[in-house]
C-alpha cells in the first residue's frame, strides 16, 4: 500500500486526507493544531453567535470517521532532495511515496501589526476580537476600523470578505442593541477599489450598502503602520480607532521559505496546473504535490485563494496520483475551475457573490441568506465526518 504523507489540517489537508483514505492509500497527516478550524464561520464569534467550539471540528474525530494516521506536531523543516520532513518535537518522516503540502500561509508584517487582530489569523484571535467589540459595547461608543491589505508579490494573497462579512454583522450587533448610532464604523484599504476582484457589480453594490449603513471609508493610501489608538497612512494621515481588525494579506510560509522548494516572489510553491511541484532540476523528486493557500495560484488577475479552491486542488491532487499509480495520464487541472464564490454574511442576511472567467455578479439574499451559510457550517462539519453526502462535484 503506497504512502501519503500530508502537512497541514486546513480545508487543503483534510480533504485530501478523505480522499486518499477512500482510494485505499496509508495517510498520515500531520497539523499544529488538535482541531479543523472552520473560518468561514468564525466570523460568528466575535459577535457571540458562534461560540468557539462551535467553529472547532476535533480532528480525532475525523481519524475514527476515515482512518488516516494522525500527527499532532508543527512541521519545522522540509528537505526536497532528502524527501524528508522534520517536526518541531525532533520527528524525522521519511517513509512516503507522495508529499502534500497543505499548510496554509504566514502574513504579511506590517509595522505595528501588534496592535491590531485578525478574523483570518490564528483561531484565538477571534475570541480576543469578541472582548474587544464587548469592551466597547459596555463602553456604549467608540470607532472601529476593519480592513484588509495587499501583498505587492502575489495579488491572489489577499482575503478581504470575512473583513466585509465582521464589518456587517458588528453593524447588525450593534443596531440590535440600539446603539448604532454611537458607533463610527470605517472600512480601510490600501487599494483604491477594494473588492473590484468580485466584478464591477459586486463593486458598486458595495458601495451602496456602505452609504445606506452609513459605513465611512477609506482607500487607496498604502499603510504605513499601525499605533493603539490609530492607523498611520503614506501621506502621515491618520485615522483614528479604538479597536482595529486587520487582515494581512498572506505571504509564504517560513518554512517554506526555508525549505529548497521552488517559490514565486511571495513565497508560494511553484506548481503546474496538476499541483505537482515544478522543480528546475530534474533530478528532484516529483512526488510531491502542493495545495490550498501554500500553492502559488497561476491564471486570472481575480484570483483568489479560498477553501473551496483548496478543496478542489485536493480532489484533483487525490485523482492525478491514482492516475499515476495505475500508469493512465488522464490528469486534470485546477485552473479551470478557478472561481470567487462567497456567501457574504451581514448578520441579518447575506449576498452571494460569483466569479469566473465568464461573469460576475452578486445576488443579494435578505433574511433567508444568513441562515443559508448557517446551513453551510453545519453542512461542512457533518459532510467531512461522513454523516451526509457531499454536494456533487465538491
Amino acid at each position: 500500500m503506497k504512502k501519503i504523507l500530508i502537512l497541514g489540517g486546513g480545508f487543503a489537508g483534510i480533504d485530501a486526507a478523505i480522499h486518499f483514505t477512500k482510494l485505499n492509500y496509508a495517510v498520515t497527516l500531520v497539523s499544529d493544531r488538535e482541531y479543523f478550524y472552520i473560518y468561514p464561520t468564525s466570523i460568528w464569534i466575535p459577535t457571540r453567535e458562534n461560540e468557539f467550539s462551535d467553529v472547532c471540528l476535533n480532528l480525532n474525530e475525523l481519524q475514527e470517521a476515515h482512518g488516516f494516521e494522525l500527527i499532532v506536531d508543527a512541521v519545522e523543516k522540509i528537505s526536497a532532495k532528502e524527501s524528508s520532513v522534520t517536526l518541531k518535537s525532533g520527528k524525522v518522516l521519511n517513509e512516503y511515496d507522495y508529499l502534500i503540502i497543505a499548510m496554509g500561509a504566514s502574513k504579511m508584517k506590517h509595522s505595528g501589526i501588534e496592535n491590531t487582530l485578525s478574523i483570518c489569523g490564528a483561531p484565538e484571535q477571534s475570541l480576543l476580537i469578541r472582548d474587544r467589540i464587548d469592551a466597547l459595547i459596555t463602553k456604549g461608543s467608540g470607532k472601529i476600523c476593519f480592513g484588509f491589505g495587499g501583498n505587492p508579490n502575489d495579488s491572489s494573497a489577499v482575503r478581504g470578505g470575512p473583513g466585509f462579512e465582521l464589518l456587517f454583522n458588528v453593524h447588525s450587533l450593534l443596531k440590535k442593541k440600539g446603539i448604532r448610532h454611537n458607533f463610527e464604523l470605517t472600512f480601510f484599504a490600501p487599494m483604491a477599489e477594494p473588492g473590484k476582484r468580485m466584478g464591477p457589480q459586486a463593486l458598486k453594490m458595495m458601495d451602496s450598502y456602505f452609504s445606506r449603513l452609513n459605513i465611512k471609508s477609506h482607500y487607496g493610501k498604502k499603510i504605513n503602520n499601525f499605533e493603539v489608538d490609530a492607523i498611520i497612512f503614506e501621506d502621515d494621515t491618520k485615522l483614528a480607532s479604538n479597536f482595529t481588525m486587520f487582515i494581512p494579506a498572506g505571504d509564504g510560509h517560513e518554512v517554506i521559505k526555508n525549505s529548497d522548494l521552488p517559490t514565486n516572489a511571495a513565497g508560494f510553491v511553484k506548481i503546474d496546473d496538476f499541483c505537482n511541484v515544478v522543480f528546475e532540476d530534474s533530478e528532484l523528486p516529483t512526488n510531491i504535490y502542493v495545495i490550498g493557500d501554500t500553492a502559488a495560484l497561476e491564471g486570472y488577475e481575480w484570483r483568489a485563494k479560498q477553501g473551496h479552491i483548496a478543496e478542489v486542488m485536493a480532489k484533483i491532487t487525490a485523482h492525478n496520483i491514482e492516475e499515476r499509480e495505475n500508469n493512465r495520464s488522464d490528469f486534470h487541472g485546477y485552473q479551470k475551475h478557478l472561481n470567487i464564490l462567497c456567501v457574504m454574511d451581514s448578520g441579518d442576511g447575506a449576498a452571494f457573490v460569483y466569479r469566473d472567467n465568464k461573469r460576475a455578479f452578486m445576488l443579494p439574499l435578505p433574511i433567508i441568506g444568513h441562515w443559508l451559510k448557517k446551513g453551510w457550517g453545519i453542512y461542512c462539519r457533518y459532510s467531512k465526518l461522513g454523516k451526509i453526502p457531499r454536494i456533487p462535484g465538491m
